[in-house]
């Protein structure tokens, strides 16, 4: 099902939702910074058919099918997806169902700083290449997409965010290589997240290196579990489905109680 919902922000957020067993909790996919729902392809519909769990993917307000931005960006911009756009989506969208946040680059981040407030239906998060720290990595990798966009080699973004692209490019790329943005640092946060983790990093990862996962996993206060992905960049999700579909379907299945008969033999397959 492809909707729109109305957010009190005056935006309009697209999402899609993927019926599953309702015993079970809803998967919610969360972007990358110059991602959409449609850039997931099919990767949440194969989780959902492993799993039998029902799954939300949207577009954060800036891109896709989403309201453009609506002014320009501050060091906090992941903070205020994480604390005004995401809990807005989840109510208008599942309610009170509970929840796993499925979180990649720029949603990673996003999945960490949600979950540091202890949301009672947050069941678990799972991050591929989420930051919480600014690397020198992280802004060579960035310049390189800007010389890689000024010659013409991200054009095919416009197939996602149409007339947006050239703003939502701006906005991610001189919002990370601002002078203010390099100390952005989220770490304090990490001890306040209580629920399980997994944490995923591509050892070829052009915008981060297994830094920002040991900082995750030594400072987090629910249990989290490391995954390095040899030969693997940024997105492990497109560059090794196969691979990550099957350790985040064995990850939900030993992690995610099921609530009844049904949903126990969809986990446990």
């Amino acid at each position: 099902m492809n909707d729109i919902i109305h957010l009190a922000s005056g935006d309009d957020i697209y999402y899609r939702f993927i019926e599953g067993n309702t015993t079970q909790p809803c998967l919610v996919f969360l972007h990358e910074g110059l991602g959409c729902t449609a850039m997931w392809r099919d990767f949440p519909d194969r989780l959902c058919q492993a799993t039998r769990c029902p799954s939300l993917v949207y577009d954060r307000s800036g891109y896709g099918k989403s309201s453009p931005l609506q002014g320009p960006r501050t060091v906090r911009y992941l903070h205020d997806y994480a604390l005004n756009e995401l809990p807005a989506v989840l109510l208008k969208t599942i309610g009170d169902r509970p929840f796993v946040l499925i979180g990649h680059s720029d949603g990673g981040s996003i999945s960490l700083i949600f979950g540091a407030e202890k949301p009672a239906n947050l069941k678990a998060i799972i991050t591929e290449a989420a930051h919480v720290f600014v690397e020198p990595e992280t802004i060579r990798g960035i310049e390189a997409a800007v010389d890689a966009y000024e010659r013409g080699h991200f054009r095919g973004l416009c197939k996602y965010h149409g007339e947006k692209t050239d703003i939502l490019f701006k906005a991610w790329a001189d919002t990370w290589r601002s002078e203010p943005f390099r100390s952005w640092n989220i770490e304090d946060l990490l001890p306040s997240i209580a629920c399980p983790l997994l944490v995923l990093q591509g050892s070829r990862d052009e915008y981060g290196t297994d830094r920002q996962v040991e900082a995750i996993v030594a400072k987090a206060s629910g249990r989290a579990v490391p995954v390095f992905l040899e030969n693997c960049g940024h997105a492990p999700h497109r560059q090794q489905p196969d691979k990550v579909l099957q350790i985040l379907t064995d990850y939900l299945r030993a992690t995610v109680k099921s609530a009844g008969p049904m949903a126990e033999r969809s986990l446990t397959g």
